[in-house]
């Protein structure tokens, strides 16, 4: 018999097999209630792929290892172990140690995800793979996060992705995947699908039947099989409960029904069955006989189709495994547990010995907790914040000591928060506050409380709580005082909460860090004087944390300190060497929760350099991997960056859209980059001449509590905007700011940007300056230091003051060099306006030419085509970017086109 009623998805299975086979990588979700038809599905798609030759790999959530940190990928890709050697070192050491299969921290979990792409895509080249995942909502979320995020990644693969997950329990992370929702069956189809099952009915049965089942198969098809079918059942029979009880509920109470006429000791068996759905048959029968019984009982419910044994007990549903376990009494369900917890080894299955002992433990028990707390550190070590998270949280309610029980929740929540579960981090954060006094643990929890409100509410939240924790500590406990003391700084300056980074300051005053955070909190405190208008006190400690070297995550601490501070300080040159370096670091060891901070430091460079196709593809990464991440704050702040970019641009309807869309929010969580978004509405209107409405905007940019930080940056478009308006005098106070800066901060681009601005209001109020001598000046600093982008704007307003003053040639080839140079930037208003200039000589101007070659690949084909450039392989590029070494080469294959190149070997003089 075929699936019925399901030809719609069907056709989406089918296309999905075709396209893999073509090597196109396509992932589809199946979504619904229990007994939908999802696994029907599943069974229907692995036959079509098995009879067009493709691999299939299978598996399946498991509810009693929803705990066990990457059971389910483990599961999965146990039959393909012996290739892990094939894959980037690093990540066939972090899929050991996930496994078990070695010892060590995992380091980052997102390690495992990058090596379970590389596997699946490395099987893919033997044969088109179709990898199949029933029940996902039962999955560890180690193993669910591994398997979308690969899933998003593959592109020009041969694989196809399949899973079925229930309604009521969705995993995160489904987004930008293909999600079907299946549907009730049509009442046609229904009335179909019991014929064929049950075609001897009662006409009044049948009716019954369809209309209580209302639409899902397998309670059209249980209900049909029931005593209720037969004809011999009452009103009192839970399959023909009429009323507000939901079908699934129904049909777990049709399984219910048929599991309470079994003989007592196969309902005691399939207790045992049910309470270790992972368990061998050796496993489960040991417990039966343990507990009296014996393999014989579980005859009469293999005979009733309940279950399936070979080398495992499987349940026909898991509705029925639900019906078998809950429908037991209490005490019997302590005995089964019990009856695992001493036939498990505790060396060899330590973790699920665990698990039964505080499934069979009611009341606390400082053994059963010290045991759930080596699970928790084991899990830790693999990379399992959700497994790690439960164990700590079930240890902590078998806690005999109060104390005890606070430390070990205040770690559950700190597990929670990087496992992404904010509400239950800051559930379990204000418990431990609640139970302890201990000012370390307060202070651990504090910390987690503001690292949900750096997400939820905004950075200024998380600033206040963290800077309460350094407080706590900061006489007893340096090491955490440092650490909170960096939090506080980094969230108030993200929020533009200058006076939270004040109090930071005080707190660093006099407060003796260890020997490795030194230089960072010196760099931090430093932050203070810079937004208090003295760059003379700061700019040599931030400078100073450039050549500082730092252990382990310290490092990563002080490389992203060190590049949010050289952007405020206008060492972009230097930043992006250091952060370039920094983001292949996280790369290569998966730290990807690093990745979105790094390309935010990166892109903002890139911007301030005038690198504006390099920014667009850190900004892109941004977007996606902080999606992946659920890092909104971050998120929004990529985003405000690409409202920028698409003003250079000239994209007004995207930027103008864009804007609309973040800056609410953005200005709420991450304001420092929301006021770069303003800016760049400005810069927009600069740029087409709106030089009113420009000042407007400018104005309130650079009276913005941002307008120390990077904001600093924007006066000389401010400048300009309020010249070309005729309106100079609301330029003069910020520009005596900006030279204050520029002078303090000793940087060619910054003097040369001074300049720039002098020689405008000179021009304009008459000065005893010659704005010649200013506009030459600054251009040979351009010349030496500094990208393209702010030399042609000198250019442009120089070349715009040569032809008032009927300088023709030297304007003409001032203004001709900005035009190009804007046009090879993809600064469309910009040439246009450089072309209008032109145009004023009583010449044709010529059209605007084509954009430089970098500007017309996609983000993803650019960073590809760079480190291609720079001598990697597929295979290492893949390794860096997360992807597949065929999607990557897919990447090349369009980029060469655009780039008008034939080969790998020409992309060096392209690509600088």
């Amino acid at each position: 018999m075929g699936l019925v009623g399901r030809a719609a998805e069907q056709a989406k299975v089918r296309a999905l097999l075709a396209d893999a086979q073509k090597a196109r990588s396509g992932a589809l979700v199946l979504r619904g209630a229990p007994g939908i038809g999802k696994s029907a599905l599943l069974d229907h798609a692995v036959s079509l792929a098995e009879a067009e030759g493709m691999q299939v790999l299978r598996g399946a959530g498991i509810e009693s290892d929803h705990e066990l940190a990457y059971g389910g990928l483990h599961q999965l890709l146990f039959p393909y172990l012996d290739r892990l050697d094939a894959l980037p070192a690093p990540q066939a050491t972090a899929l050991r140690c996930a496994f078990g299969l070695a010892e060590g921290d995992v380091g980052n979990r997102f390690l495992i995800s990058a090596g379970t792409l590389s596997l699946l895509a490395d099987l893919a080249e033997d044969a088109p793979l179709l990898c199949v995942v029933d029940d996902l909502q039962w999955c560890d979320q180690g193993s669910v996060e591994a398997l979308l995020f690969a899933a998003r990644r593959f592109v020009a693969d041969r694989i196809a992705v399949l899973c079925a997950v229930r309604e009521t329990s969705v995993p995160s992370g489904l987004a930008g995947l293909d999600v079907v929702d299946l549907p009730a069956l049509a009442a046609p189809d229904a009335a179909r699908l019991l014929d064929e099952h049950a075609p001897d009915l009662a006409e009044r049965i049948r009716t019954r039947v369809l209309a209580e089942s209302a639409g899902n198969p397998l309670a059209v098809i249980e209900f049909g099989l029931s005593r209720l079918a037969d004809g011999d059942a009452d009103d009192s029979d839970p399959a023909g409960q009429v009323g507000p009880l939901p079908v699934t509920r129904r049909v777990q109470d049709a399984f219910r029904h048929q599991i309470v006429e079994l003989p007592d000791p196969t309902r005691r068996a399939l207790v045992v069955a049910a309470a270790d759905t992972a368990a061998p048959l050796s496993a489960i029968l040991h417990v039966i006989e343990s507990l009296g019984g014996a393999a014989a009982d579980l005859e009469p419910a293999e005979r009733d189709r309940l279950v399936r044994i070979d080398s495992r007990i499987t349940f026909r549903h898991p509705l029925v495994r639900a019906a078998a376990y809950q429908d037991a009494p209490l005490h019997r369900r302590i005995e089964v547990h019990r009856a695992y917890a001493e036939a498990l080894r505790a060396d060899a299955d330590a973790d699920r010995r665990a698990w039964h002992l505080a499934a069979a433990t009611t009341t606390p028990d400082e053994t059963v907790a010290a045991a759930l707390e080596g699970v928790a550190e084991r899990a830790w070590h693999r990379g399992g914040a959700l497994a790690v998270c439960a164990a700590y949280e079930r240890a902590g309610r078998l806690s005999a000591d109060r104390e005890l029980k606070a430390r070990r929740i205040a770690l559950a929540g700190q597990a929670a928060f990087d496992a992404g579960s904010a509400d239950r981090a800051a559930r379990l954060a204000a418990e431990a506050l609640a139970l302890t006094t201990d000012t370390g643990v307060r202070t651990d929890a504090i910390y987690t409380r503001g690292a949900v409100e750096y997400e939820r509410t905004s950075p200024r939240a998380d600033a206040e709580l963290t800077l309460e924790a350094a407080a706590l500590v900061r006489a007893t406990d340096p090491e955490r005082a440092a650490l909170s003391l960096y939090e506080a700084a980094h969230a108030a300056r993200h929020g533009a909460a200058h006076e939270l980074v004040r109090r930071a300051a005080e707190l660093m005053h006099g407060f003796t860090p260890p020997q490795d955070w030194a230089p960072v909190i010196a760099a931090l405190a430093a932050w203070a004087d810079l937004f208090d208008g003295r760059p003379e006190a700061a700019v040599g400690p931030m400078r100073a944390l450039d050549t500082a070297v730092l252990p382990g995550g310290q490092d990563l601490m002080r490389r992203i300190t060190t590049g949010f501070g050289g952007l405020m300080i206008a060492d972009e040159d230097a930043v992006v060497a250091s952060t370039e370096d920094m983001l292949a670091l996280v790369r290569s060891t998966g730290a990807l929760g690093w990745i979105p901070y790094t390309l935010n430091v990166l892109a903002v460079a890139r911007l301030l350099r005038g690198e504006f196709a390099d920014a667009r593809a850190c900004v892109a990464e941004g977007v996606s991997v902080s999606a992946e991440l659920s890092n909104t704050t971050e998120n929004l702040a990529h985003q405000s960056i690409q409202v920028w970019l698409h003003a250079v641009a000239g994209e007004e309807k995207h930027c103008r859209t864009l804007a609309e869309e973040v800056l609410p929010r953005a200005r709420a969580r991450h304001r420092v980059n929301a006021e770069i978004a303003a800016w760049g509405l400005g810069m927009l209107d600069l740029s087409a001449r709106r030089f009113g409405d420009a000042c407007d905007q400018l104005e309130q940019v650079c009276d913005g509590p941002a307008r120390r930080d990077l904001l600093m940056r924007a006066i000389p478009d401010l400048v300009e905007a309020a010249v070309r308006d005729g309106r100079p005098e609301r330029a003069h106070r910020h520009l005596a700011a900006f030279r204050h800066w520029a002078e303090h901060v000793d940087r060619p681009l910054a003097t040369a940007l001074a300049l720039r601005c002098r020689a405008l209001l000179t021009d304009d109020t008459d000065g005893g300056t010659d704005p010649d001598r200013l506009y030459a000046e600054a251009l040979r600093l351009h010349e030496q230091h500094g990208g393209p982008y702010e030399r042609a704007r000198t250019q442009l307003v120089y070349g715009e003051w040569l032809r008032r003053r009927r300088r023709r040639a030297e304007a003409r080839g001032h203004l001709t060099a900005a035009a190009s140079a804007f046009e090879h930037l993809g600064a469309q208003l910009w040439a246009e306006r450089a072309h209008t200039e032109l145009a004023a000589f009583g010449e044709k101007s010529e059209v605007p030419g084509r954009s430089g070659p970098l500007t017309l690949l996609t983000p993803q084909e650019l960073q590809v085509v760079r480190l291609a450039a720079a001598g990697q392989t597929n295979k290492e590029i893949a390794a860096q970017l997360f992807l597949s070494p065929r999607t990557v080469g897919h990447h090349l294959y369009k980029a060469y086109p655009k780039l008008g190149v034939t080969g790998r070997a020409e992309l060096a003089g392209l690509v600088e």
